[in-house]
């Protein structure tokens, strides 16, 4: 039972800090592009790639603490789903080109952002 004591620690986390996150970009740099929502996926891409390999190369994370922040956390705090609902909204407009820089910059800035995420875990 405790891990998913661990996994609704980590979720409930992940989510407020979404949230907030979120909020504060589309506060600072509005909302005609879905700035929130790139913002959380890039940092959880690094996030999650530096917790991976602090796990699976460093072996200092414990199931636990996996559990918490990889599972919990990161799967809450990420929001691929809305990547996809914001990027159907912006198509549904015409800003097909905004669509198209939406899933270009996440996806690939996120996988830059995971393996830099991953190369400083593995220098540490």
């Amino acid at each position: 039972m405790p891990g998913f004591l661990h996994l609704a620690i980590g979720g409930a986390v992940g989510t407020v800090s979404r949230y907030l996150l979120g909020g504060l970009v589309y506060r600072v740099f509005g909302t005609n592009f879905p700035y929130g929502t790139l913002a959380v996926n890039l940092s959880g891409c690094f996030a999650i790639g530096f917790l991976a390999s602090m796990a699976e190369k460093k072996f200092i994370l414990g199931a636990e603490v996996r559990t918490l922040l990889m599972i919990g956390f990161c799967g809450a705090f990420t929001t691929f789903s809305t990547l996809i609902f914001e990027t159907d909204a912006l198509i549904r407009d015409g800003e097909i080109l905004r669509a198209s820089a939406n899933i270009i910059l996440s996806i690939l800035f996120g996988f830059i952002l995971f393996r830099t995420g991953a190369f400083i875990a593995e220098a540490l």
